[in-house]
């Protein structure tokens, strides 16, 4: 009867260890995960969270973080969604950043306040 309560015990722990490593935090995942580096302009801190927050909402994209120093966007994107890097640029490009593929257009880099303008005349 000992034995049969340990074994039980051993596998009710087994099964609560499994279930709780399988709802685990997926931005910890990195199979199927890809990482890519573009070149985001940008001056300051409110661009970092424009950035930051176009990149996230784009399908697929599973974290992005823009260095001001280094003006990249770091984002982490599933293997299944291969345009989200070029649709996280023309989003960002639309709000009024230059991306390193895509040019922001006048009128929305005019829009950004003054603090953000990054353009020399």
């Amino acid at each position: 009867m000992k034995t049969f309560k340990l074994l039980l015990a051993a596998i009710v722990l087994l099964a609560t260890t499994s279930a709780a490593h399988a709802q685990s935090d997926k931005s910890q995942r990195t199979i199927g995960i890809k990482t890519q580096n573009i070149k985001v302009l940008g001056t300051c801190d409110m661009d970092k969270r424009r950035i930051e927050n176009s990149a996230y909402k784009i399908d697929g994209i599973k974290s992005a973080v823009w260095d001001l120093n280094t003006q990249t966007l770091t984002i982490k994107y599933s293997v299944f969604k291969k345009d989200a890097p070029d649709n996280a640029q023309k989003t960002i490009a639309s709000l009024g950043n230059d991306t390193e593929k895509y040019k922001a257009d006048d009128t929305a880099y005019m829009n950004l306040p003054e603090c953000c303008h990054y353009r020399k005349s």
